[in-house]
């Protein structure tokens, strides 16, 4: 039988739970590492142990396939966004690592991801960029983030929904707060749209359809900019999410008790 998972908010439910003791992100949090030993052994977690292992583990379980990957070629030399649906709890760690190859993926991710002993370690060396806990915090985050896209050139990954929903073949409702950042920027998006086909094997293929680029459009404010920004790629997300030809987890609305 198929599983079925209830929901009320598809906003704030989260289907994937810890019981982590969730390290507080403060003020003097280093996003950025410059320690020649920190840099050496981070190269090496990513480049050689995680990324072979990302695709092995992507092809055997998901058969797992790039879809227009060449438009982004034009920016092997410049930093950008990417946005991501959240369907998978593992897998949601890799993809920016496989499509966005060779250039580094920096992934926007829930303090938790860096609270995990010994692995919370590896997450940063990776990539992890930690949500600040406070406001004291964001402009060292936010100077972060500028870093990476116009020094480095690198890739900062996004999951708007927020909320890991395995295999959910929609797009669920996002905020547009994490669009801030490329408009701020003036800097390129790209949208990696992840989608489900049947095959033989029960467990589904993955097929990752990537468009853009998505530019701010500057001629709007900055608070309108980011809605106008968002709603773009929403609208390509949820017109992509479409390619999606089997529903592997089947997820319920249900009625909430303070509705009339």
């Amino acid at each position: 039988m198929k599983r079925i998972l209830y929901y009320k908010d598809e906003l704030n439910d989260d289907f994937v739970k810890n019981n982590i003791d969730t390290v507080k992100i403060s003020s003097n949090y280093k996003y950025i590492h410059t320690n020649i030993f920190w840099n050496f052994f981070s190269f090496v977690f990513y480049r050689i142990i995680a990324t072979p292992i990302a695709y092995i583990y992507a092809k055997i379980k998901y058969g797992i396939k790039f879809e227009n990957k060449e438009i982004l070629k034009n920016y092997k030399k410049s930093g950008y966004f990417v946005y991501i649906n959240h369907t998978q709890e593992i897998l949601d760690t890799l993809i920016p690592t496989l499509g966005n190859f060779p250039k580094k993926s920096y992934i926007i991710a829930h303090p938790d991801n860096i609270s995990i002993p010994i692995l919370g370690r590896i997450n940063r060396m990776m990539g992890a960029l930690p949500v600040p806990s406070d406001i004291d915090t964001m402009k060292n985050f936010c100077n972060s983030i500028e870093s990476i896209i116009k020094d480095k050139r690198n890739v900062i990954a996004i999951y708007p929904e927020a909320h890991v929903w395995p295999y959910y073949t929609k797009i669920r409702d996002y905020k547009d707060t994490s669009f801030k950042y490329p408009c701020k920027l003036d800097s390129p998006s790209f949208v990696f749209t992840i989608t489900y086909l049947k095959r033989k094997r029960k467990i589904p293929r993955i097929v990752v359809y990537i468009d853009g680029p998505f530019f701010p459009n500057n001629k709007l404010n900055l608070k309108k900019r980011q809605k106008e920004l968002r709603d773009r790629i929403y609208k390509c997300m949820n017109n992509r999410s479409k390619n999606s030809n089997i529903e592997y987890i089947k997820y319920i609305k249900v009625k909430d008790d303070n509705d009339d």
